[in-house]
């Protein structure tokens, strides 16, 4: 008469080898579990990088096409006076300032860059301006950061010649006075990431800008 078989078990090779592939697999996830957070971080990083872009962007704009061919101040020579300055690390201008960046009306803009190599940043001033008089606020109002970790920052400008009503080239400084340049380019770099599109934006213009009354 035969003895029944005994229930067989599993060899040391075999369990060896079911451990291995199973640390195998899970290193596997683990490995597509990390890829997976940083292809989401990069596109967040991506995404927060293109809202901040364009919330600048779109603040700077709306500053520049409110522009007045007003005197930056009075103490210029008798005549025609300045109405906007530019060089490469610096614009001014005055424009009307909604309620949430003041009291209202005229402001002196002083839209400057600040910093240097890969920690630039841009910045805003603003003045009140009244009667031709710059009013300092008490307590004195610092400038705003409007951009940080900023690699480079180009201000240029373009006008039109006065003389035979074309359009300029583009140049690095805007010294003109009674005159505002019709383009403003402003390009921006930052320390990581790729350039921002440029902006350009066209200013208004006027016949009157910078006479005194």
């Amino acid at each position: 008469m035969r003895r029944p078989a005994r229930p067989r078990g599993f060899t040391l090779i075999e369990v060896l080898l079911a451990t291995v592939l199973l640390a195998a697999g899970m290193a596997l996830a683990f490995a597509a579990v990390r890829s997976t957070l940083a292809i989401s971080s990069r596109g967040e990083a991506i995404a927060s990088g293109n809202e901040r872009m364009r919330a600048v962007e779109g603040f700077l704009r709306r500053r520049l096409v409110s522009a007045m061919p007003l005197p930056l101040q009075r103490d210029a020579p008798a005549g025609i006076a300045a109405v906007f300055t530019g060089s490469q690390q610096q614009m001014r201008f005055v424009a009307n300032v909604p309620d949430y960046l003041g009291r209202g009306g005229p402001y002196l803009h002083t839209l400057e860059v600040s910093g240097s190599g890969d920690g630039q940043q841009l910045r805003l001033g603003l003045t009140l301006l009244q009667g031709g008089q710059l009013l300092e606020e008490n307590p004195p109002r610092g400038s705003e950061l409007l951009a940080d970790d900023l690699k480079q920052v180009k201000l240029r400008y373009r006008g039109i010649d006065p003389n035979s009503g074309a359009m300029g080239r583009w140049q690095d400084n805007w010294d003109a006075p009674g005159r505002m340049p019709a383009l403003v380019a402003i390009e921006i770099t930052p320390a990581h990431g790729p350039a921002w599109p440029p902006l350009v934006v066209a200013l208004p213009q006027s016949a009157a800008a910078g006479s005194w009354r």
